[in-house]
């Protein structure tokens, strides 16, 4: 039996997804009652998880503007998209390309479901979905979308936002080259990153209650999250709580100690 084009077996209901949850609380729609659940009790925990999952999402806008405005970055791999909320990635760069392109990664039917109906690009330019999980690289890479639509003679933005935490050491180092590795020189790699280091009791309090519910993260200190990206060349103002990243000039003021996140923008020379 199939539902929106995928096995039934495929869409979980009633076990709390992170992409399901982070859309609850920005105030999406495309979640279920546990997701629900599970974010009001998060919140709870944690009251400025809102402000901090919002400052997430405005790195990602800023950090693919500079990589198509600054860098004139033109393609894109995006992993763990989650559900769409606009803008998304391709409507940000290609407000500044029209012909830019993004290859969109996610491993929720739902989350791809919700995709492929609303991730549309510009006339000129193109996007795609691969149905993969971060754990398994050479899915992601072996794939006809990325092997189809990004030109591995031209440098790629590489965007992995909001998704680290889940990956637990060790295999955290070697996924994140693994999907740097047929990357060319001059790529970069846009990438946030957990941590407690602001709001110890409060940020431990919501990771235990992901773990509770089988998302089991890692919270990272700030030489920890360095470590990723070494080899790389750190853009300026390197690695910062995401909202002290290139701010806007208009952008909402915030407590340090509401924001969980480190950011940083990186170049592969080699």
């Amino acid at each position: 039996m199939l539902e929106q084009g995928y096995p039934v077996d495929r869409i979980d209901t009633g076990t709390a997804h992170s992409a399901r949850v982070y859309d609850y609380i920005l105030g999406g729609k495309d979640h279920y009652a546990v997701d629900r659940e599970a974010g009001d009790v998060m919140c709870e925990e944690w009251p400025a998880l809102p402000v901090h999952m919002r400052a997430n999402r405005k790195f990602m806008h800023r950090a693919a503007r500079y990589l198509a405005r600054e860098e004139g970055i033109g393609q894109f791999l995006d992993i763990g998209t989650g559900l769409p909320t606009s803008p998304n990635l391709h409507e940000v760069v290609q407000q500044v390309r029209p012909d830019a392109r993004a290859v969109y990664v996610d491993n929720d039917p739902i989350v791809l479901t919700h995709a492929r109906a609303l991730l549309t690009g510009s006339a000129e330019g193109r996007t795609a979905y691969v149905d993969a999980d971060m754990r398994d690289p050479e899915a992601i890479i072996g794939s006809g979308q990325f092997q189809e639509l990004l030109d591995l003679r031209q440098p790629v933005g590489l965007m992995i936002i909001g998704i680290l935490h889940f990956i637990l050491p060790p295999d955290d180092h070697s996924l994140v080259r693994r999907l740097l590795e047929p990357l060319p020189a001059g790529s970069f790699l846009a990438m946030t990153i957990g941590t407690a280091d602001f709001a110890p009791r409060e940020v431990n309090r919501v990771a235990d209650e992901y773990a509770r519910r089988g998302m089991p993260m890692k919270l990272r200190t700030k030489a920890e999250a360095e470590a990723l990206f070494e080899g790389l060349d750190l853009v300026g103002p390197g690695l910062t709580q995401v909202h002290h990243w290139r701010p806007d000039a208009d952008q909402e003021r915030v407590d340090d100690r509401d924001i969980a996140m480190y950011g940083a923008v990186a170049r592969k020379n080699a």
